[in-house]
């Protein structure tokens, strides 16, 4: 098959094994993957939890037909339209745990806007669900809400019944799109005073949970909009993998800081994580009230140009290979 593989040379579409599936697996002809800023790391040549270095395939997720199954798997079969997160999916054919599949929902989902849903529902659903305990009534903040992650994230966060929903983006464009997904405000972290903005749209008490993926030098300001009790979920580090920390501010508000990443979990809790989120969220997937823009479309020989493309930092959404 062809795939796109890390090379010294860089990303290359070449020639790779087609992949054979064991037990519990299924084998996904791919027509469509979406990209993620982890796949950036992983072309780069570094590891990503277990996966990464020469000869990697990149690509997490992907969406297509169940060309096989392996031994043990009663609820898929060949022909079957599935979306998954899927290590390798920037090929023609892509292997998973048939436990974190799901089926394309029959209401006239394309490829391309199945593949950009696996790993942000599951990474979002346990984010904010999960890790974050979200109950219905509290506010929630997402800082990089204009990612592809974050868009969907604000949408989950209105569905399981936040009160309200604040979204933070730097870019002035992409900010002011950010109530199309869910968002009832908008916050520029760049203005030094936005914890006070927060505060102001929460009735002085501040924010009950936050969703971080910037991490670095705005956590002392995310404690600042924090309510007393509030939790912050480190999910993602665009702003930095290290910065200030004031463990007084911490103590005072009585904060739950906590971190989660899918790279250190066992292949029984990633199912569980499949599978709260298909409990929660999938009628709202059938019903077409969770969906994610798509920035652009490349075809799978020109994955090196979507990872340029991503790497610009100039799109809104998801960027998508299409096979």
């Amino acid at each position: 098959m062809k795939a796109a593989v890390v090379t010294d040379k860089g990303v290359q579409f070449t020639d790779a094994p087609k992949p054979v599936p064991k037990a519990g697996e299924i084998l996904i002809k791919v027509k469509a993957a979406s990209l993620n800023r982890a796949d950036l790391a992983v072309a780069a040549g570094h590891s990503h939890g277990r996966i990464g270095g020469p000869g990697t395939i990149v690509g997490l997720e992907c969406a297509g037909e169940v060309e096989a199954v392996g031994l043990d798997v009663k609820d898929f079969k060949p022909g079957d339209r599935v979306m998954s997160a899927a290590a390798g999916g920037f090929a023609e054919y892509a292997i998973t745990d048939a436990n974190r599949a799901h089926k394309i929902p029959a209401n006239n989902m394309s490829y391309e806007q199945a593949a950009c849903m696996p790993v942000a529902v599951q990474t979002m659903h346990n984010a904010l669900v999960g890790a974050g305990r979200l109950r219905k009534g509290e506010t929630v903040l997402i800082q990089g809400a204009s990612s592809g992650v974050g868009l969907l994230g604000m949408q989950i966060a209105k569905i399981m019944g936040a009160s309200v929903v604040l979204g933070s983006s730097t870019n002035d464009a992409r900010r002011a799109r950010l109530g199309e997904f869910g968002c009832d405000v908008a916050i520029d972290t760049r203005d030094p005073k936005w914890p006070e903005k927060v505060k102001e749209a929460t009735g002085g008490k501040g924010v009950d949970l936050i969703v971080d993926q910037v991490s670095g030098g705005v956590m002392n300001q995310n404690m600042e909009a924090a309510a007393i009790l509030g939790r912050i979920v480190n999910v993602g580090r665009l702003g930095g993998m290290k910065g200030e920390f004031n463990f007084d501010l911490h103590a005072l508000k009585r904060i739950d800081y906590i971190g989660v990443t899918f790279r250190t979990r066992s292949p029984e809790e990633v199912r569980d994580i499949v599978q709260a989120a298909r409990k929660d969220l999938w009628p709202a997937i059938e019903d077409g009230k969770l969906s994610l823009p798509i920035d652009k479309t490349f075809p799978l020989s020109e994955a090196a140009a979507a990872l340029a493309h991503m790497k610009a930092n100039a799109h809104f959404g998801k960027i998508v290979l299409v096979v």
